[in-house]
């Protein structure tokens, strides 16, 4: 990771544009996620849909990285690899995507139910959405990573959910993982100082049990110690005074998803 690098108000519009193109590449996925597909399909789609809009995937062939998304399944955390499984009913499946527009990378995720799923598992969802914007609301100028990072923490707590401590969210837009580091738990008041033209990527990653995590073997792939599912759901957002500014949206996913309901 290298340091942080600040932007200008031009630089924050191009990763807007990277950002919006990302939104709506996973509002694309959004439309095809059902039981019966397979997981390298939504890459082809994904990869194909940035192509087409002028942008690359910002993770494809990134220290290695073989695929445009990051698709975990259930158990896994991050870094999952896209593949030949095919999507059943009440699978969750955690979809992290990047893009590169005019050199400015975005980065965002979100976690999709197929079909129908447990009370438990909605709720799992409900509240690690919920701990992204309350992390958000967090990031202004004057602040520290450290508010945003508490603020996560302490509604996640209150259901006794995991919350996965080895990855972080980070800065973003010129390099795909810049400085800050920014925990998904933490102290207020502590950590770097949060200064307008600074962009982070905040992303809580959640367990529905334990915080443990093991690593695979194929270098990638990060999954829960105890076999219970997570969460992950991800923003780009520009630092600036009074309010954030978030450069993805997940209007675009959760339009589609009313449509289907």
């Amino acid at each position: 990771m290298s340091k942080v690098i600040f932007k200008t108000k031009e630089q924050i519009e191009l990763i807007r544009q990277s950002g919006d193109l990302l939104s709506r590449t996973l509002g694309e996925l959004a439309k095809e996620i059902k039981p019966g597909v397979r997981t390298i399909d939504l890459d082809k789609l994904a990869f194909e849909f940035i192509q087409d809009h002028g942008g690359t995937p910002a993770f494809l062939n990134y220290s290695g990285f073989p695929y445009s998304l990051c698709i975990s399944m259930n158990d896994q955390i991050v870094h999952g690899f896209p593949s030949d499984y095919v999507l059943k009913e009440g699978d969750l499946i955690s979809v992290d995507g990047g893009v590169t527009l005019n050199g400015y990378i975005s980065d965002s995720a979100y976690t999709f139910a197929v079909g129908e799923v447990s009370e438990e598992i909605k709720t799992l969802l409900n509240v690690t959405k919920e701990s992204l914007r309350l992390g958000i609301e967090q990031a202004v100028s004057g602040r520290r990573v450290g508010d945003i990072s508490f603020a996560i923490q302490d509604h996640i707590d209150q259901y006794g959910y995991g919350i996965v401590k080895e990855l972080v969210g980070h800065g973003v837009g010129v390099e795909l993982h810049e400085k800050p580091e920014v925990p998904n738990y933490g102290r207020r008041g502590m950590g770097p100082k949060l200064v307008e033209g600074m962009v982070i990527a905040i992303e809580p990653m959640i367990n529905l049990g334990k915080s443990g995590v093991k690593f695979w073997d194929d270098g990638w792939t990060v999954s829960t110690i105890d076999g219970k599912v997570s969460a992950h759901y991800e923003h780009t957002v520009a630092i600036s005074k009074g309010k954030p500014d978030i450069l993805t949206s997940f209007s675009y996913i959760e339009d589609i998803l009313n449509e289907k309901h």
